[in-house]
């Protein structure tokens, strides 16, 4: 499972029949670097994942990869190489300045 920073949305024109109704996001890796420096910077070389919770533009995301990626929707056989698993809302890095806030996490008061 790896991070990401979501940078936009796919739309198909066709679809097979077992992605029907599968979002599919532009998705930024985040290095352990740029993780540390709590940038909101990804780093690595964006990929396509395939999604079913809707983050917006912007939130870290945990994605699988490979198999993974493609179990999600078992039973059915699902053509994709990576899925999203999880939004994420707080990152516990050891490198990670303590007053830090994730990108699409702020709270109005």
């Amino acid at each position: 499972m790896r991070l990401g920073i979501v940078r936009g949305h796919v739309v198909l024109n066709k679809a097979v029949p077992n992605l029907e109704g599968t979002r599919f996001l532009m998705v930024e890796p985040v290095t352990a670097a740029n993780l540390a420096a709590g940038n909101g910077v990804g780093g690595g070389k964006t990929l396509v994942v395939a999604d079913h919770l809707a983050p917006d533009r912007g939130q870290m995301v945990a994605f699988v990869e490979g198999r993974e990626g493609a179990n999600a929707d078992w039973p059915k056989d699902a053509p994709v190489d990576a899925y999203c698993a999880l939004i994420v809302k707080d990152v516990d890095f050891p490198l990670l300045p303590a007053e830090h806030t994730l990108p699409g996490t702020e709270v109005e008061a």
